[in-house]
């Protein structure tokens, strides 16, 4: 990870509902996602923003009053205990600033203190998904199953897992 010592400190804090157009710029800008992608990751915002914990958590990154990082996280219905990541995103240019790093941390304690046990991660298996993987498991998720073929042709849907630890006060999420 890189230093960078011309920027503002980082805060994280729950995002804003003027932040939309900022979210759908970081989204267009971080070249992975196909374009039919961008609408549902500003639904999964709208959710997070409006309705705060009902079916979408958020989690934002600012640099100041400018949004440079996003991710969106909830129950996974009809088990116990396990969370699914929707989405992160990080600005291009602030990435491998450790801005990801702090925004999987903030997700996993809010899971852990909300009684989630396991997270699960979908991803890409495309080349210009490497990095996204390396991240996952550089933050100690694992790869536990690969669904061939499930987003076009040749492009895999790989599944990361992270186990958090048990929890005394396990709350039970159903859909």
């Amino acid at each position: 990870m890189k230093a960078r010592t011309d920027a503002a400190p980082i805060a994280l804090r729950a995002p804003r509902v003027a932040d939309r157009p900022r979210l759908a710029a970081m989204v267009d800008a971080a070249g992975v996602f196909r374009p039919d992608e961008t609408p549902i990751a500003l639904e999964v915002f709208d959710g997070a923003v409006t309705a705060p914990g009902k079916d979408y958590w958020a989690i934002g990154a600012y640099e100041g009053d400018l949004l440079v990082g996003w991710a969106a996280f909830g129950p996974t219905p009809c088990t116990l205990g396990t969370w699914d990541l929707y989405w992160i995103v990080v600005d291009p240019d602030r990435q491998r600033d450790g801005i990801g790093r702090r925004l999987m941390a903030h997700c996993e304690r809010v899971i852990g203190r909300e009684g989630g046990r396991l997270v699960v991660v979908e991803t890409s298996s495309r080349a210009d998904y490497t990095a996204t993987r390396g991240f996952y498991a550089r933050l100690g998720y694992e790869p536990r199953a690969t669904v061939r073929e499930y987003y076009a042709p040749g492009d895999d849907l790989v599944v990361y897992v992270k186990t958090l630890g048990s929890s005394r006060n396990e709350k039970v999420t159903h859909g």
